[in-house]
């Protein structure tokens, strides 16, 4: 397996504007790097909600015949990496309800429910019966077993659920799009033509050209109907304190996050590491992709040159993750390849995002010394990751990283690395300017109860 976190699933809508599953297919292409394992997207038409989705990336799941099935003037699609709940079919999301009592119901979700436990067990002794373990399926039951009007009963719903989630939800013509109460997923708004459309990320908005957009703040309600947009919320708020990795490693640096580029922060964090850092070097490069612009930040900030040192391969997929470790060595091989000009004999200060396992970052500084290089000083534009995520992130024990397990010197050894240095979580948050940040994930830091979560903490 390669050392790196994956994306915890985008999420994208179209109200009121013409071939409404088409534009969300753009939508969606701009979040593919937030799930590559499966893409799906609802579409509404006269009060009947067709579904289309499968396993593997957006342009293999939607052909132009299928595309053109999917009539109506309201969409929501999703792009999938799991975390909560398999990768069974029965997990890829939109999930659609059919009822001849309630109507049709689609509902696309991002995120982790840290009570989806407690939640499913109360809905299946209600009469509930559950086609997938996916906790966005526990979401469309709490809507379904409310009573009101559908705009109540989604409210209702959401008012039910702990965690981090950017939920939209698809009827009866109309469209909701709402936000944790801590805003640690992001969400978005944006017009177009004479409708709207909501994003995980901005940068799926430049894709139609719209580079005005506005948050959806921590605990808001949107609702999409009668062709405008009305906005309210569904619990009061908490402090938001958006996913620290969001910033650090999930999100497009084109993207803005509570009114925060994300080039701009990665850059700063950048700028932070070099403060200080009196390492003798001679170049600075990053580890493709996320770690670029925080390298063009220490660059700048130390005066040393930034050079291409690590080109990465962009057409090699999960395919190639092999078990021997001879095997995994040359997946490694055939996604980075070092630049031996660029370092040969070179003292190189290597830029990295986050250290999960420590495996591949190991293999990276031995492919940088068999292409010459003098000396490999890390630099880690985060702090030391020492605890798992509930939220989203796919951490889910203590032991599988190495950051829990070593001290920071115990993990330079091990990376065959000369020197090693990481941020900490208060140069982190000072990084975010005004966005608040979760740093749970590395230093305890959860913003809610963890429900029976918390057992994974205690052992």
């Amino acid at each position: 397996m390669f050392d790196e976190l994956h994306e915890e699933c985008g999420v994208f809508g179209c109200y009121h504007i013409p071939d409404a599953a088409s534009m969300t297919y753009y939508g969606l292409h701009s979040l593919q790097h937030r799930g590559q394992e499966a893409s799906g997207i609802a579409a509404e038409h006269d009060g009947e909600i067709t579904v289309l989705k499968g396993r593997g990336l957006t342009v293999d799941v939607f052909r132009k015949p299928e595309l053109a099935s999917l009539e109506g003037v309201n969409a929501i699609g999703h792009v999938r990496y799991s975390t909560a709940g398999g990768a069974e079919a029965a997990n890829i999301q939109p999930i659609v309800s059919h009822s001849s009592r309630l109507g049709d119901v689609a509902v696309a979700h991002n995120g982790q429910i840290v009570n989806e436990k407690e939640l499913r067990r109360e809905l299946e002794e209600k009469g509930a019966i559950f086609q997938g373990t996916s906790d966005s399926e526990v979401i469309l039951h709490l809507i379904r077993m409310e009573e009101g009007t559908l705009e109540e009963r989604v409210k209702k719903a959401a008012a039910r659920l702990e965690g981090a989630f950017a939920v939209l939800v698809e009827g009866e013509g109309k469209l909701f799009a709402f936000r944790d109460t801590h805003g640690l997923r992001p969400l978005s708004t944006a017009r177009f033509q004479d409708g709207w459309m909501v994003s995980s990320e901005t940068c799926a908005f430049e894709v139609m050209g719209i580079y005005d957009s506005e948050t959806v703040p921590a605990g808001g309600f949107c609702t999409f109907e009668d062709g405008i947009l009305r906005r309210s919320s569904y619990r009061e708020a908490d402090a938001p304190r958006v996913c620290a990795m969001e910033y650090i490693y999930f999100a497009r640096p084109d993207s803005v996050i509570e009114d925060v580029n994300v080039h701009k922060f990665r850059k700063e964090t950048g700028r932070i590491l070099a403060t200080g850092d009196d390492v003798q070097a001679d170049v600075v490069i990053g580890v493709p992709d996320s770690s670029l612009s925080a390298a063009i930040g220490y660059s700048e900030a130390s005066g040393l040159p930034f050079e291409t040192g690590l080109v990465k391969n962009r057409y090699v997929g999960r395919t190639f993750i092999q078990p021997t470790q001879e095997m995994r060595d040359r997946g490694v091989r055939m996604k980075l390849s070092p630049v031996k000009e660029a370092v040969e004999g070179k003292s190189v200060i290597m830029i990295d995002d986050s250290i999960v396992r420590g495996t591949t970052s190991r293999r990276i500084v031995r492919l940088l010394r068999e292409a010459g290089a003098r000396e490999i000083h890390v630099r880690i534009a985060s702090p030391v990751l020492k605890l798992p995520c509930f939220y989203g992130v796919d951490i889910s024990t203590k032991e599988e990283l190495i950051g829990h397990r070593m001290t920071v010197e115990e993990i330079r050894e091990y990376l065959e690395a000369d020197s090693l240095r990481f941020m900490t979580p208060e140069q982190l948050r000072f990084a975010a300017g005004t966005a608040g940040l979760c740093t749970a994930c590395f230093d305890g830091s959860y913003c809610t109860d963890l429900y029976s979560y918390s057992e994974v903490l205690s052992n």
